[in-house]
């Protein structure tokens, strides 16, 4: 009997194609139309925005001052839980005020996972800081939590509350774990962490609008928590990030930095300490307002793009779709595959044959302790992340491509 005869055509292809072949045909099926060009992530505009820009322009309020920032955060404050949101013109901004509020000083390092976005170590470094690169796990691939807690077990100490990196002496102040694609990280792992090392938990949640760990939405478990409105997010301001947390005194001060340090007076300029021009324009509030409201309906597509993709990939070997954790509920900002060992060597050959169509594949960002400006930096050993950043790839994931048929 010929292989012709029991194999259909889908099965052949799954049994014998290259996989770059295996995965082009998989994503047609979600994405059939072969002459559009599919970006990763693109804004969706389907609400009021453009009425909420009319009515900045036309009340002259399109600066840091408006009714639409003050909207902004409330809205962000009801539908994340946290007590308090301060809005930022950008995440790596709103990271850095986070980190400052954490106590994080000159010459203190931070345990940054080296699987992240540069805006990480970067918002440690306008600390005056170091970023201390730490791995990640493939079941959440954010930070892993058990190798963690054995590294600073072996590799630290705590003199009079403070925890002491034995090889550099400097102090750790704090960690900056960040939810991988909208995948929340362990949060409970993480908290247990901190509370018996000394640590501050600040969470880079700029890719997790939306997701939740427990029921809790991602970036109100720490000190700090911060989000990112930039135009490639689930939802956008143009540009724009919001501080989130549960601390009235951090809240205050985060707003009083973020507005220059200037004192409330009628006409004067007073500045009672080094300030920063970071807070939000009314402008950019009022995009956010209207994006905001149809938060909901965006976060459905996605999780409906998400099973199609997974439908569409079940049969094609050698692979996997990431999918939320266990007692979370992702965003799922980027659909992902996470390609087996045994065939990562084709990754890049993957991501040619998709993007030489109009398919606007990525891969993970490369490893940041690998990064000229940290090369130096203090690091455990990242064969996890490592692994992990070989063998990822991002898939087209706009809100938009779930209502196509």
């Amino acid at each position: 009997m010929r292989v012709t005869d029991t194999l259909s055509k889908k099965e052949m292809l799954t049994a014998v194609a290259p996989i770059k072949d295996r995965i082009l045909a998989a994503i047609r099926v979600v994405l059939p139309d072969s002459a559009r060009t599919y970006a990763l992530h693109e804004p969706e505009f389907a609400g009021k925005e453009w009425e909420y820009l009319k009515d900045c322009i036309e009340t002259r309020m399109v600066s840091s001052v408006g009714s639409y920032v003050d909207r902004f955060e409330r809205m962000l404050e009801d539908y994340t839980g946290a007590k308090h949101a301060v809005a930022v013109v950008n995440g790596t901004a709103g990271l850095h005020i986070a980190l400052k509020l954490a106590g994080v000083q000159t010459g203190d390092e931070v345990l940054v996972p080296a699987l992240t976005f540069v805006a990480s170590a970067n918002a440690v470094a306008y600390c005056g800081a170091t970023p201390h690169f730490v791995d990640s796990e493939e079941r959440t691939l954010g930070v892993d939590v058990r190798k963690l807690k054995d590294y600073l077990t072996s590799h630290t100490e705590q003199r009079e509350g403070r925890c002491i990196n034995l090889a550099t002496g400097h102090v750790i102040r704090a960690m900056l774990p960040m939810h991988t694609f909208g995948h929340p990280a362990d949060l409970v792992g993480l908290l247990a962490v901190a509370k018996d090392f000394n640590l501050a938990l600040v969470e880079d949640a700029a890719e997790s609008l939306g997701s939740t760990y427990n029921g809790q939405h991602t970036g109100t478990f720490g000190l700090l928590g911060v989000l990112s409105f930039n135009g490639n997010k689930t939802i956008t301001t143009g540009g724009g990030g919001a501080i989130l947390t549960n601390n009235a005194a951090l809240a205050r001060h985060a707003k009083h930095l973020t507005t220059t340090a200037k004192l409330s007076h009628a006409w004067e300029y007073q500045h009672d300490e080094i300030g920063y021009n970071y807070r939000l324009p009314n402008l950019n509030a009022a995009l956010g307002c209207a994006q905001l409201e149809q938060l909901p309906v965006m976060l459905a597509s996605k999780r409906e793009l998400f099973h199609r993709y997974k439908t569409a990939f079940a049969s094609v070997a050698g692979l996997k779709l990431i999918q939320e954790p266990e007692q979370c509920q992702s965003n799922y900002w980027l659909q992902t595959l996470l390609l087996n060992s045994e065939v990562a060597c084709q990754r890049d050959k993957i991501l040619k044959a998709t993007n030489d169509v109009g398919i606007r594949t990525r891969p993970a960002w490369n490893l940041l302790h690998t990064s000229p400006p940290f090369l130096s930096a203090p690091r455990m050993d990242l064969a996890g992340a490592k692994s992990l950043s070989e063998r990822l790839i991002n898939l087209p994931s706009s809100a938009s491509l779930s209502a196509r048929k």
